[in-house]
């Protein structure tokens, strides 16, 4: 196997991948309003004393840009305050027990608008798991 041909395939296709976007930005296109941001999981108790996993995907829609800049800047802190709400939510589980979902919608909903300071950005729930 020839690498130099993967590694000039692998450059063509991240250059045609990258192009449109930067053709857009260039055009001033509107950006997408909306920002994912990786999986948040803390560990829970299951039935029988075994160990399990709750994850929970997350993801950021603001319409305004001043507000859409605010929250690519803060993803770190985001991420650091969903993941102390996923944890206790998952302490507060019982073992087998659904996690409650909209309340921690609502709990996710104020810590976003704690960390950019302000409302507007809306917070959007992906899968809510537990394994």
């Amino acid at each position: 196997m020839d690498r130099r041909a993967l590694l000039g395939l692998a450059a063509v296709a991240v250059s045609t991948v990258a192009t449109p976007a930067a053709a857009r930005e260039a055009k001033g296109a509107p950006q997408p309003s909306y920002l994912r941001l990786p999986i948040i999981a803390a560990n829970v108790n299951r039935p029988g004393g075994r160990r399990g996993v709750f994850t929970v995907e997350t993801g950021v829609d603001a319409t305004d840009a001043a507000l859409r800049t605010r929250v690519a800047q803060s993803a770190p802190r985001l991420r650091a305050a969903y993941a102390v709400v996923v944890q206790q939510a998952a302490n507060a589980m019982l073992p087998g027990a659904p996690p409650d979902v909209e309340r921690l919608v609502a709990q996710l909903q104020a810590a976003t608008n704690r960390v950019l300071g302000r409302a507007g950005a809306r917070l959007l729930i992906g899968t809510v798991m537990v394994a």
